[in-house]
């Protein structure tokens, strides 16, 4: 029996194109960077190196401590210093980068209704970002931090999608079994491969990314009221 629905968050329950969010957010973080010593013009490829070093990430330590580590070894020790000044980013000019989103309705009535359905609602988004940024996007969907019992950042992750430990990690921080378990995302590669571990997955076709061009009928699709219509009929 579903207990838990676990949702993903970008193209999920916030819409957007992957590649038009990344232009802005990187261009707005190079603006505002600039002037601290961070050439715009290496500064995409460096923080994508660090955000691999938390993809890879072996648990050993938190994600953020991961990304903090890689970065430091490109630029020196300086940007532990400089760290309030992407805080200040996410804070700020990062609040602009939700014109670069979308907006379903959906997303928070389907939340919602299955919350007051008595189901708990956790957010599994992949933990690459701050706890700010996350909060942030949370709420460009229209729904509240609060409204999940859960949802996972770099500060609280120690694994990161597609890795299995992820969702082993956040099941054990719900109190959660796999089989008592939704997984609703986007992301071929990164959420249906939740369904290796016993949890029930639902691709939501809004926003797919299926990079391998992989055959979608095999796993459950379709919109958000697609989405409550599977959910009563496995429940």
């Amino acid at each position: 029996m579903i207990k838990f629905i676990l949702f993903d968050l970008d193209g999920t329950l916030l819409p957007m194109d992957e590649k038009t969010f990344e232009k802005d957010y990187f261009k707005r973080m190079a603006v505002k960077v600039a002037p601290f010593g961070y050439n715009p013009k290496n500064l995409v490829n460096d923080v994508w190196s660090a955000t691999k070093a938390m993809i890879i990430n072996d648990g050993s330590r938190t994600n953020e401590k991961a990304f903090w580590e890689k970065f430091a070894s490109i630029y020196g020790d300086k940007v532990y210093q400089d760290k309030s000044i992407f805080d200040e980013y996410y804070t700020n000019e990062f609040q602009l980068v939700k014109e670069s989103c979308g907006f379903n309705p959906k997303a928070k009535e389907t939340t919602l209704k299955l919350k007051k359905l008595g189901y708990k609602i956790a957010l599994a988004t992949n933990p690459i970002f701050p706890k700010t940024a996350t909060e942030s996007r949370i709420k460009w969907a229209g729904l509240e931090p609060d409204d999940f019992i859960l949802y996972s950042t770099y500060e609280n992750s120690n694994y990161c999608k597609p890795n299995l430990d992820y969702y082993r990690d956040f099941l054990k921080k719900i109190n959660a079994k796999p089989n008592e378990c939704l997984m609703v995302g986007n992301n071929i590669d990164e959420d249906m491969i939740a369904e290796k571990l016993g949890i029930k997955v639902f691709l939501l076709s809004d926003c797919i990314i299926n990079k391998n061009n992989e055959d979608i009928s095999v796993y459950p699709n379709g919109s958000f009221d697609e989405l409550l219509s599977y959910i009563d009929k496995i429940s």
